[in-house]
């Protein structure tokens, strides 16, 4: 038997923002633990705003397994949040309840920006470095610094160490900020992904003194890109039948509950959406072919293969919950009914 270090992994009840949080607990196992398993575990409610102190039991119920590259025989273990019962998802649990369908694929394209001593890495102590231009997927020092790619790279290799399915990386268009890209078939597993990217991320960049900052526009109303998490996504109908009438009917479902959107694609897109920087207006929906300033990018493939194939709503933004985000695309998609778009044809 091997003596195991689980790191049991949950998002915390603070709004409008959960926090990654973790525990460790050792457990003797056999070989590497399979997901059934992995027991419940407690933790206090009170300290995570997900409880009072008077009752402050909550329960930890796994949901998915990963190998912890960082730690001989670790195990990284994501988790929903339950009530003591063990059964009861609590109100923060916002996995529990979403909309899942293994046919449609998720694509997150996950920014943020690097920060030291408050302000992104590389900028000056006063005022700010040469406008952006040369960032983007810019290499060498005076574009990206001494430490940066260091850290996305060992990112990576943890990453797809644990079996996530990370899609590649590049430096972003703000001095400071980066990109990495998680791809998953099913909303779960690809926001279950995302967390724990974010979670390896986050726990890397301790030993390095930088944190990562998340917020959509960190540098304010300034000509200083914003960051977001654009959401690109195929059904299997989409991918194997799609057509012009399908597809003109999907985007008038998403202009009619572009509020619904805009409520789970994260805090302060306001701030975000403004119509520069490559984004549409937070309170219009737009698309539009290879365009970075729409609501949804439809890719050049998309149209060149009959209305067939993926679509990028950019809306979402760093802070974004993928749960949430993946769930509301999926409910927006199942108002459009195949069978009258078929008839209309």
């Amino acid at each position: 038997m091997t003596k195991y270090k689980l790191e049991y992994i949950w998002l915390d009840g603070y709004t409008p923002v959960p926090n990654l949080r973790g525990k460790t607990q050792i457990k003797e196992f056999s070989e590497f633990p399979k997901l059934e398993e992995l027991p419940l575990w407690g933790f206090d409610g009170s300290s995570t705003m997900q409880a009072e102190g008077r009752s402050s039991d909550c329960v930890l119920k796994p949901v998915a397994v990963y190998p912890d590259p960082a730690r001989t025989n670790g195990a990284l273990v994501m988790c929903e949040v339950m009530m003591p019962d063990g059964v009861t998802p609590h109100a923060t649990n916002a996995r529990a309840t979403i909309l899942d369908d293994e046919g449609t694929w998720f694509g997150f394209e996950q920014e943020y920006f690097f920060y030291q001593n408050g302000r992104p890495l590389g900028f000056p102590e006063q005022g700010y470095p040469a406008p952006q231009g040369p960032y983007y997927t810019g290499v060498g020092y005076s574009n990206v610094g001494d430490v940066a790619r260091e850290i996305v790279e060992e990112h990576l290799d943890l990453c797809l160490a644990a079996g996530i399915n990370h899609e590649g990386i590049n430096a972003e268009v703000a001095k400071g900020q980066w990109e990495f890209q998680i791809f998953g078939k099913g909303s779960k597993k690809a926001a279950d992904e995302i967390w724990m990217a974010r979670y390896l991320l986050q726990r890397l960049t301790e030993k390095y003194g930088i944190d990562i900052e998340y917020h959509c526009k960190p540098l304010g109303d300034t000509d200083w890109n914003g960051s977001g998490m654009h959401c690109n996504f195929s059904t299997k109908y989409m991918r194997e039948v799609g057509g012009k009438a399908y597809f003109e009917a999907l985007m008038a479902a998403f202009d009619k509950n572009l509020l619904d959107h805009i409520a789970v694609y994260g805090p302060d897109n306001d701030k975000r959406l403004t119509g520069k920087h490559e984004t549409a207006p937070w309170n219009k929906f737009s698309y539009g072919v290879a365009d970075r300033g729409a609501s949804i990018r439809v890719p050049h493939s998309f149209i060149k293969n009959d209305y067939k194939g993926y679509l990028e709503d950019r809306r979402p933004n760093s802070q974004g919950d993928p749960y949430q985000i993946a769930s509301q695309v999926l409910k927006t998609i199942s108002e459009v009914s195949i069978d009258s778009v078929s008839a209309a044809a």
